[in-house]
């Protein structure tokens, strides 16, 4: 159903699957993805999305992030928004000069953080046609409004040129990504439904995770905000909001201000079950998210 590809992206290779249906007949629409914080794509619940998507007549690359699972990147387990966000950019390049795949429809998908940052990159790189975000963790509070573009036009520019290496001041880490007892063991994410989510999943055979993450935050001019990017966006949009999210930098309110603020052609879908009920496989939100984004798809990319 796949074949392993790789591609460059920050001095790197970044690596992942390029899965084709096997009846084909022309230039195939294009799904890109890339998992969540800290995540892989082996056994993590994205690769269950992309072989639905890839059931449904789409191509998927799937791919995972710099310095984590099968890509290359130093220092290893290291999260930088800014990086990634580059990465569906070079992705994006990759799929233009592939014979198998039509460079008129792009699309991006992304979960929690990376659902952030697609919203970022579709709307600097209007090569992308459609958008899905899942769950994106779009902050905790509103920023600034920005009627005149400005901080938009700044956030472009560093996207586009500006350093977003680390300093020691700027870098967190390393921690566990999760853990069960935080007054003792401290880590990234607090929840204990992350807890349970990614030692289940990234506990399993050959997924590559590793519960270890530095996190980067780069002294730029405008940080990293997918709610100033999102009125920039020009292609449809897909969004999923938990009712009540409970992790943090993920509100459920800024996501929905977020979403109002999008043009359309837009769809949102509410849905129960907390930031990781729709990753959950099997099971009845993964059915009803997986659902609703081959509807839109169908709708927006073919």
């Amino acid at each position: 159903m796949f074949k392993k590809i790789e591609f460059p992206s920050e001095n790197v290779l970044l690596r992942g699957r390029l899965y084709t249906p096997e009846s084909k007949s022309g230039k195939l629409p294009v799904i890109i993805m890339a998992h969540g914080y800290s995540c892989t794509i082996e056994g993590m619940v994205a690769d269950r999305y992309a072989e639905v998507f890839c059931s449904n007549g789409f191509a998927v690359l799937l791919y995972d992030h710099h310095s984590f699972g099968v890509s290359d990147g130093e220092p290893r387990q290291q999260t930088n928004n800014w990086i990634q966000a580059r990465g569906y950019r070079d992705a994006i390049d990759y799929v233009m000069s592939l014979p198998e795949t039509d460079p008129l429809k792009i699309g991006l998908w992304g979960d929690s953080m990376s659902g952030a940052e697609v919203i970022v990159v579709a709307a600097i790189d209007h090569r992308v046609k459609a958008v899905i975000a899942q769950v994106p963790a779009c902050g905790d509070t509103l920023p600034s409004p920005d009627a005149e573009g400005r901080l938009f036009a700044s956030i472009r520019e560093t996207f586009l040129h500006g350093d977003v290496s680390g300093t020691p001041e700027t870098t967190f880490g390393p921690m566990p990504v999760v853990s069960f007892d935080q007054e003792t063991f401290p880590s990234m994410l607090l929840p204990l439904t992350a807890y349970r989510w990614f030692i289940e999943y990234g506990g399993r055979y050959n997924t590559k995770w590793k519960n270890r993450v530095t996190h980067v935050d780069p002294a730029v001019p405008t940080r990293f905000n997918s709610v100033l990017c999102i009125p920039h966006i020009r292609s449809a949009l897909f969004m999923i909001v938990a009712f009540d999210d409970e992790m943090e930098g993920a509100s459920s309110v800024v996501a929905r201000s977020a979403f109002e603020a999008a043009p359309e052609p837009k769809q949102l879908l509410e849905v129960d079950g907390g930031h990781f009920g729709v990753i959950h496989y099997p099971g009845p939100l993964f059915d009803q998210a997986s659902e609703a984004q081959v509807k839109f798809l169908n709708a927006h990319l073919r």
